[in-house]
């Protein structure tokens, strides 16, 4: 197993564990490194300026540690505003994750689409770009919670959250009157929020599609891997906090890593 490449998996916290578990699922034959910047989180508290400040010199100190063979920026916030500087300051392949606009209003048959992110990525000039190439005559109703990333890391860590707290974050996604002619395609556009994605559903007013773009990243990551080096890989599963602290989580984050103990 010595030729497995080694993905570097990076989030503001842990909301990047549902892209993770999407690429582990993809690349069983790879190890993993997955890293939350919990000692910055929540990005959305920071300005433009400062992430890219933080994100890109941090991201230079994961490599030279790590040595990855790529590296998947698990957060809409940091691919919206990082990719960029990442690519032209290292040479190695990054996968970023935006907002899954294109297919929502590809597959949505009333035309009403929602896209429901951080307040930072739907006010951001590459969301709305996003929507001006690809809503294809769909209405799209930007909705940016400002407590939703925070309730998906609380309910993790095992701490209650309310269905009032999720149902206040998730009611303005919801737009329209007749069965026919309102939202019915939600873009979850920030990593945690398919962490809640059981609670969104049984709390929605009526049913709609959820789409996340965890799947799309991990085909993405497979191409650019390549073909598998060999079978699965057991060992090679660690977990990383920015401030230190030991993440206390095994039981829960080992199915994200596909089973694998966690360091």
């Amino acid at each position: 197993m010595t030729n497995s490449s080694t993905i570097l998996v990076f989030d503001s916290g842990l909301g990047g564990l549902t892209v993770l578990r999407e690429v582990v699922a993809a690349r069983p034959d790879a190890h993993y490194v997955y890293v939350a910047d919990d000692a910055f989180f929540p990005y959305g508290h920071h300005s433009e300026d400062e992430i890219i400040a933080r994100v890109v010199p941090l991201m230079g100190e994961l490599i030279g540690a790590h040595d990855p063979d790529l590296v998947v920026i698990a957060c809409n916030t940091a691919s919206t505003l990082v990719l960029s500087h990442l690519r032209a300051a290292y040479s190695l392949p990054f996968v970023g994750t935006v907002p899954a606009i294109k297919p929502a209003c590809a597959q949505s048959k009333t035309r009403r689409v929602s896209v429901l992110g951080t307040k930072g990525t739907v006010k951001r000039e590459y969301t709305k770009a996003l929507i001006r190439d690809f809503a294809q005559g769909c209405e799209v109703t930007l909705v940016g919670s400002p407590e939703l990333a925070s309730l998906a890391e609380a309910e993790l860590s095992g701490t209650s959250v309310s269905d009032d707290a999720i149902r206040a974050e998730l009611a303005p996604c919801f737009v329209g009157e007749a069965a026919g002619a309102r939202t019915d395609t939600v873009v979850l556009a920030c990593t945690h929020y398919p962490l809640l994605l059981d609670r969104l559903k049984k709390l929605a007013p009526w049913p709609v599609d959820w789409i996340d773009p965890a799947p799309a990243i991990a085909r993405r990551v497979s191409d650019l891997l390549g073909a598998r080096s060999g079978g699965i890989v057991q060992s090679g599963a660690e977990m990383i906090f920015t401030s230190n602290r030991a993440h206390g989580l095994s039981a829960t984050l080992t199915p994200f890593f596909g089973g694998r103990a966690v360091a």
